[in-house]
């Protein structure tokens, strides 16, 4: 019981590192582009996650239909942190963190609902019409014209909330391997990708490294990714996906503290009450399966 007690107390921290991703990437906005955000983040989790990956004792094996996921995963990956990045940097962190987190299982829903032929009951219709409400409550569509709400930052934000859980599907078909490692590899290829097509590596000698800028691409590098996707994966092996997942919910609400603490952004009372509504919307919709296919039991410690 100790031993789960600590548990969750990391899974808190890691959801705390979540939430605080955006207001890195806020931060960072003022230093570097989305592409050479993503090159350095995903650089230095790919080396920081390798040791975990070695501790836990998973094999780095890798067959070739999972590569062709990694790489599928990874391009996803590049499209979804463009997003991210743009959305947060448009607009700002506490809605970035409490739109997208909560939007992404609703459509990952209405995507397995659309495309793998997921049933569709009462409830589930009912707690789409909830979490619809919350996402408007969450932008105050109320208080703003059509083109306040179709704004390029809202835009990004919804672009990032459908890539998701396509990322999510695609790395639910790598069945051979731990998710772990899948993770580890789509990191990686992530980073060469970038780095190949979409990086001066000049940029290097114009970044101003002050200690606010490590401070933020190491805290969302080894703290906001390494860290806390570790914890919840081997949290999800260890005591299961329904109770680590709803640790999720935490996430918004951290995005939204922090934004509020570190960028002095103003905290509106509707997108407190949309984030409530879309959260009991989401825990409505549990059971998300994906459309697989028993993965092989990995080596645990």
């Amino acid at each position: 019981m100790q031993n789960k007690k600590l548990f969750f107390f990391l899974l808190t921290l890691a959801m705390l590192g979540w939430g605080a991703s955006w207001v890195n990437v806020k931060v960072l906005s003022l230093y570097i582009n989305e592409y050479q955000m993503m090159f350095l983040r995903f650089a230095i989790t790919s080396i920081t996650i390798a040791p975990v990956i070695l501790y836990l004792r998973k094999s780095f094996q890798l067959d070739k239909k999972t590569a062709l996921l990694v790489l599928l995963a990874s391009i996803t990956n590049i499209f979804y942190m463009k997003y991210f990045f743009l959305g947060t940097k448009f607009g700002t962190a506490g809605l970035g963190g409490a739109f997208v987190t909560t939007l992404i299982p609703i459509n990952t829903f209405i995507i397995m609902a659309l495309f793998f032929k997921r049933k569709t009951t009462t409830k589930d219709l009912l707690a789409l019409l909830l979490g619809a409400f919350g996402v408007l409550m969450i932008l105050g569509v109320w208080t703003l014209d059509i083109s306040q709400v179709l704004t390029k930052y809202n835009l990004y934000f919804i672009l990032a909330s459908l890539l998701w859980p396509v990322l999510t599907i695609i790395s639910s078909k790598a069945t051979n391997i731990s998710p772990l490692v899948f993770i580890f590899y789509m990191y990686l290829c992530t980073t060469i990708l970038s780095g190949i097509f979409f990086i001066d590596f000049s940029f290097v000698q114009h970044i101003k490294y002050d200690n606010i800028f490590w401070l933020n691409i190491l805290s969302i590098s080894i703290v906001g990714t390494t860290f806390a996707t570790s914890i919840y994966f081997i949290g999800i092996e260890r005591l299961g996906t329904n109770e680590v997942s709803s640790f999720i919910f935490l996430v918004p609400f951290f995005a939204i503290g922090l934004s509020i603490v570190f960028l002095k952004e103003s905290l509106n009372a509707h997108v407190v009450i949309g984030t409530i509504m879309t959260i009991i919307a989401v825990s409505l919709l549990n059971n998300i399966k994906m459309p697989h296919y028993k993965r092989k039991k990995q080596n645990t410690p």
